[in-house]
């Protein structure tokens, strides 16, 4: 009688083991399933939100599509007026323009002043003109992968016409 129950009492055990595995198992799967399901429901709704989410105003997409940009610009001393980049570069800055170099041109015979656009962007360049008042005729394109700047300005033996010595 003592051996049955030393059987049946280590049965208990060897099933009461099993069941326990079996209850680990059964909590592991479902706390997966309870993951996978939170998980699903956000991307869900991630998707909906960029799909169907609140339309903007086409006005609020252009200002954040396009940020306020910043024109870099080189100042070159074409004229041989000591002096002559340093005004200009004071005033372009006052203007909101980056100016990156300040430096003498190659020559000093330059007689009109020139504005040169580097990346292609000639709306950069004209803005530029029109705030110094340098001619639109003289307003050109001369693309530079070397250069990491927008625009050049030379400043010719016509400076004392620009605004800023106005």
């Amino acid at each position: 009688m003592k051996s049955n129950l030393a059987k049946e009492s280590s049965n208990k055990r060897n099933v009461s083991g099993a069941e326990l595995k079996a209850s680990t198992v059964n909590i592991s799967m479902n706390v997966l399933i309870f993951l996978l399901g939170g998980l699903i429901i956000y991307m869900s709704y991630s998707i909906y939100v960029k799909l169907w989410g609140a339309e903007k105003s086409s006005n609020e997409l252009i200002e954040k599509e396009t940020p306020s940009e910043i024109i870099q610009v080189e100042v070159l001393n074409g004229c041989g007026i000591s002096g002559v980049a340093d005004m200009f570069t004071d005033y372009l800055r006052a203007q909101s323009f980056d100016v990156v170099n300040i430096d003498n041109y190659v020559s000093f015979d330059i007689n009109e002043s020139l504005v040169i656009d580097r990346i292609g962007n000639m709306s950069n360049a004209r803005k530029i003109a029109e705030s110094l008042n340098i001619n639109k005729k003289n307003v050109i394109q001369q693309l530079n992968d070397d250069y990491f700047l927008d625009v050049t300005i030379i400043i010719g033996k016509d400076y004392y016409k620009l605004k800023p010595l106005k």
